[in-house]
């Protein structure tokens, strides 16, 4: 398909946070700030500073109320996701975030799995675009994977193996279907629902439509799981004959992973069930130059957490060496978020001219004397006060 001019990705996405600028008085904020695990503090910390920035420059007030979830939460107040968190983020409606360590395979469920639950932070947007400057294998990167953000396998709906509720389920499963499963076996639900599937469809096209975007594919993996995910395709064509303005189809996840390694300039909004759409993003992110320039945005109908799509890289903490693009991109969709559109671009702009110029950049976008995190972010804070 033709490639088309259009707004940023990373303008506005549904100004749910846009607050009252009534003549003769400054534009005040509070925003939730939660520092995060590993390089968290580092690249999230990096991103405020350019918030501040930004604000200085034109001509609002931000006020940031700091929080904490995960392991520095756990140690200081007994759990990783305290009660005050959630309520800062509620009835500040909006958070910039650092990213959260999940234990792999062991310990507590992720946070920001259950941040999203709790919160109802159902649509999670992930922007892929390739900046000049950047090295990669493409040269026309541009779209964005919109994920169902509260079901599928990530719900946490899980059975231990050995469990008596699991031996349980498994006679169940038995004497229900004819299935045989393993008494060893550990067990993971995957539901999916209309609601959420037609929720998460309908957010795709208006944002595609906000955003003068032309297509959208729904992801699937329909031809096997013909309940689950047969569902969710379902509800995706009933939702996109509603929207005759924008043009769909659908792929099967596996054809899809191919497709966008092959030709990425031919897909423009990717919507997907939760962990196709994890998937897929990471995967989008490597055709842009690594997660380190990957941004993205936890949306629901009251509230929105922004953060990187990256984890907390705990082996780099401390060491004041990570790219934070991607928090300093979140926070450009902040920005944006709130109904501050001008520094929301000119946040952007100063973080690509940064990239363009090559200068001051980290060791994953410059191997050769690189640049640290806080050098970065001071580039792009000079570019935001000069305006050039």
């Amino acid at each position: 398909m033709p490639r088309r001019r259009r707004s940023s990705a990373l303008s506005t996405i549904n100004r749910l946070h846009h607050r009252d600028k009534r003549s003769g008085k400054t534009r005040s904020y509070e925003i939730t700030f939660i520092a995060g695990d590993g390089v968290g503090p580092e690249v999230s910390n990096a991103a405020r500073w350019c918030v501040d920035a930004a604000a200085e420059k034109y001509g609002f007030e931000v006020s940031w109320d700091e929080q904490q979830a995960g392991e520095v939460a756990l140690r200081r107040q007994g759990s990783v996701l305290p009660r005050r968190t959630i309520d800062s983020i509620a009835r500040n409606r909006v958070a910039l975030k650092g990213p959260i360590t999940t234990p792999i395979g062991e310990g507590f469920r992720s946070v920001n799995v259950q941040m999203r639950k709790t919160l109802g932070l159902y649509a999670n947007l992930r922007p892929a675009r390739l900046f000049p400057g950047v090295k990669s294998r493409y040269s026309d990167v541009d779209l964005v994977v919109v994920r169902e953000n509260t079901e599928d396998v990530y719900a946490g709906i899980e059975f231990d193996e050995g469990a008596r509720a699991t031996s349980q389920l498994i006679r169940l499963i038995a004497s229900k279907s004819g299935e045989r499963i393993a008494p060893d076996s550990a067990i993971t639900i995957k539901p999916i629902s209309i609601s959420a599937s037609r929720r998460i469809v309908e957010f795709a096209f208006r944002y595609a439509k906000d955003n003068r975007r032309k297509r959208v594919t729904a992801v699937h993996k329909a031809n096997i799981m013909k309940s689950t995910d047969g569902l969710f395709l379902k509800v995706a064509r009933q939702v996109a004959s509603r929207h005759r303005g924008v043009i769909f189809d659908d792929m099967i996840v596996d054809s899809m992973c191919m497709q966008l390694v092959l030709k990425p300039e031919m897909y423009d909004v990717l919507v997907c069930p939760n962990l196709y759409g994890d998937i897929i993003s990471d995967l989008c992110s490597g055709l842009v130059g690594g997660l380190g320039l990957a941004p993205s945005a936890n949306i629901g109908d009251s509230c929105a957490v922004f953060e990187p799509v990256h984890g907390s890289a705990p082996k780099h903490a401390g060491k004041n060496e990570v790219n934070p693009t991607a928090s300093m991109l979140s926070a450009a969709m902040m920005l944006g978020h709130i109904g501050e559109a001008r520094a929301a671009k000119g946040l952007e702009r100063s973080i690509l001219k940064v990239i363009r110029e090559g200068r001051v950049l980290t060791y994953d976008l410059k191997p050769r004397n690189p640049s640290t995190t806080t050098d970065m972010a001071d580039a792009v804070i000079r570019k935001i006060r000069s305006g050039r």
